[in-house]
């Protein structure tokens, strides 16, 4: 009788991530602290006159120089997804009557297939995380920080009353920052739950990403 090989206990890769939870528009880091992320719009500098482009600069460092606290600035660069949008062209093309339109819309579809493969085109997307520390960690070096990552009797669970006083002081940050960026004329928005979810889904997975959509908050297993 053939012997049963051993089962091999698979680590999940949470355990190695900073992230704790991510719950009302917030991530919650193992260490206690606190992240928020504005996904916010882009300017085309280049357009701009000299006059409107000292301003953008002028504006945007007394934005820099007023902050007392620091801020990460993300760019994340993806190839363009198009699918949505052949998907409806292919829909009008078996809609259409026409036979000579039809054929167009074919074309069409090839046109644009074959322009965003050859060209490679890609989509850019500007996220600024707003952070918030209430102090315990500042004192933390590099090996205190990886016993964090391996050993969770040392994560710090917030508790509600705490994490609810944190959420008052870092949104106060969110909206200074939103007003900010206003200023120099870029819109923000602040991402909810499933947004910040989804950002961090398809950061830590690029390929996965592309095939595999990630479901509704309220369809997903978490392990603890």
């Amino acid at each position: 009788m053939p012997q049963q090989r051993p089962a091999i206990a698979s680590q999940s890769t949470v355990k190695f991530l900073d992230i704790w939870e991510v719950k009302d528009n917030l991530v919650i880091l193992k260490n206690g602290t606190l992240r928020a992320v504005l996904l916010v719009s882009s300017v085309n500098f280049a357009l701009k006159s000299e006059d409107e482009q000292s301003a953008v600069i002028q504006g945007y460092t007394q934005f820099l120089n007023s902050l007392d606290f620091t801020l990460q600035i993300v760019v994340q660069s993806r190839k363009l997804d198009i699918e949505n949008y052949l998907g409806r062209l292919r829909e009008q093309q078996k809609a259409q009557q026409n036979e000579l339109l039809r054929m167009q819309i074919a074309d069409y579809i090839q046109y644009v297939s074959e322009l965003v493969e050859l060209a490679d085109i890609m989509s850019k997307r500007f996220y600024i995380v707003v952070p918030y520390d209430p102090g315990g960690t500042k004192g933390q070096g590099f090996f205190s920080k990886l016993k964090n990552v391996f050993s969770p009797t040392s994560v710090i669970i917030l508790k509600q009353k705490k994490f609810e006083e944190y959420r008052v002081e870092i949104q106060k940050r969110v909206e200074y920052v939103a007003d900010g960026l206003s200023s120099v004329g870029l819109n923000s928005v602040q991402l909810d739950t499933q947004g910040l979810i989804e950002l961090y889904y398809n950061t830590f997975n690029p390929k996965v990403s592309e095939n595999q959509k990630m479901p509704e908050t309220d369809k997903l297993q978490v392990e603890n």
